[in-house]
C-alpha cells in the first residue's frame, strides 16, 4: 500500500470523524464567548443524537425518504437550543456553578435518552439502525482533481463540508459583526457592556441557546452519518473532546475547527488502523485510547498559552462591577 492509497482512507476518515467535534466546539465558543462554561456538550450531542435517530427512524416510516436525515438534523438542533436552557436559566438566572450545571446536564441528558428509548422501542436498550444515512460522496468534477480530489472530495458526507464553511461563518459572526462584538463583550466585561446598554443576561442566553442548537445538531450529525442509531453508548467522550478542540483552538471558531480535524485524525486512526499496514501490529486497546491520550498531550502543551474569555464561569450581577 503506497503512501498516497494510505492517505485517500485516513483523511477523509478523519473530516468525518471531526465532523460532529467541529459542530459541537462551534457550540462551545459560542457560549464561552458569551461568559458562561458548558461543560454540558456532552449531554447536548447525547440528545441531538437521540433526537436524529428516533426522527430519521419517525420521517422514513410517513414516506421522506432521503430527506429523512435532513429534516432529523433541523430537529435536532432545535431540541438542542432548547435543552440547553436549562444549563442557561440555572446558570445565569440563577447564578449556579456553571460547571455543575454542565456535569447536570450531561447526566440529564444520558438518563433522559436512554429511559425513553426503553418506552419507545419495548424495552430495547436501543434505537433500530435508520435506514437513510447521509452517505459519503465524490463531489462531482472536484474528485477528478489529481491528489487534491481523491483526498479531500472523494468518499466524504455533505455534512463535512457544511460544518467547515459553518467555521468560517462562525468566525465572520464572532469577530466581524456587530452581534459578535456584543457577544465578547459581555465574556469579556459584562458591567462595561451593561453600561453600554447590552443586556447581558439575554446576549449569555442567545449564545448558550447556539451552544445547544450546534451540539445537538452535532451529535445528530453522528448518528446519521457514522453511528446509524442511538443507544446508551453512542455518544461516549465525543463532547468532551469538542470541548478539548475549543480550548484547544484557543476559543477561536478557526482554531476549534482545526483542533477537532486532528481528534478526528486521531479517532480516524482508532476505526481504521487494521487497514493500514504500519498499524495492524499494534494492539486495538492502544489504538482506542489515542484520541485521549493526544487530547491530554495537546491540551498539557498548548492550553497554558490559551487565555479564556476574562468573564467566562462568572455570574453577572448588575451593578457589580
Amino acid at each position: 500500500m503506497t503512501i498516497m492509497e494510505i492517505l485517500e482512507i485516513v483523511i477523509p476518515s478523519a473530516i468525518l470523524s471531526a465532523t460532529p467535534l467541529i459542530l459541537t466546539a462551534l457550540g462551545g465558543v459560542f457560549s464561552e464567548r458569551s461568559g458562561v462554561v458548558n461543560i454540558g456538550l456532552e449531554g447536548l450531542m447525547i440528545i441531538g443524537a437521540f433526537i436524529g435517530a428516533v426522527f430519521t427512524i419517525l420521517f422514513e416510516h410517513i414516506g421522506l425518504g432521503a430527506a429523512s436525515p435532513w429534516l432529523a438534523l433541523l430537529v435536532a438542533a432545535i431540541i438542542g437550543a432548547a435543552f440547553s436552557l436549562l444549563h442557561a436559566v440555572a446558570s445565569i438566572t440563577f447564578r449556579a456553578d456553571q460547571v455543575v450545571s454542565g456535569v447536570a446536564i450531561n447526566f440529564l441528558a444520558l438518563g433522559i435518552t436512554v429511559f425513553l428509548v426503553k418506552k419507545l422501542f419495548a424495552g430495547s436498550g436501543q434505537t433500530p439502525y435508520i435506514d437513510h444515512r447521509i452517505n459519503k460522496i465524490d463531489v462531482p468534477l472536484l474528485h477528478d482533481i489529481p491528489i487534491i480530489g481523491p483526498l479531500f472530495f472523494s468518499n466524504i458526507a455533505y455534512t463535512s463540508y457544511i460544518a467547515i464553511i459553518l467555521a468560517f461563518v462562525v468566525w465572520y459572526v464572532l469577530f466581524k459583526t456587530s452581534f459578535g462584538l456584543r457577544l465578547r463583550s459581555v465574556g469579556e466585561h459584562p458591567a462595561a457592556a451593561d453600561t453600554l446598554g447590552i443586556n447581558v443576561s439575554r446576549m449569555r442566553y442567545l449564545g448558550v441557546a447556539l451552544s445547544g442548537a450546534l451540539g445537538g445538531l452535532g451529535g445528530a450529525v453522528y448518528v446519521v452519518t457514522i453511528a446509524t442509531n442511538f443507544g446508551a453508548t453512542t455518544i461516549s467522550g465525543e463532547g468532551y473532546l469538542a470541548l478539548a478542540a475549543m480550548i484547544f483552538g484557543k476559543w477561536n471558531p478557526l482554531g476549534a475547527m482545526g483542533a477537532a480535524l486532528f481528534f478526528g485524525f486521531a479517532q480516524s486512526l482508532s476505526i481504521i488502523g487494521e487497514s493500514i499496514p504500519f498499524l495492524k501490529s499494534i494492539p486495538d486497546v492502544y489504538l482506542l485510547i489515542a484520541p485521549y491520550v493526544l487530547t491530554i498531550l495537546a491540551l498539557a502543551g498548548f492550553v497554558g498559552r490559551a487565555d479564556a474569555p476574562k468573564a467566562s464561569g462568572v455570574p453577572y450581577i448588575k451593578g457589580q462591577r
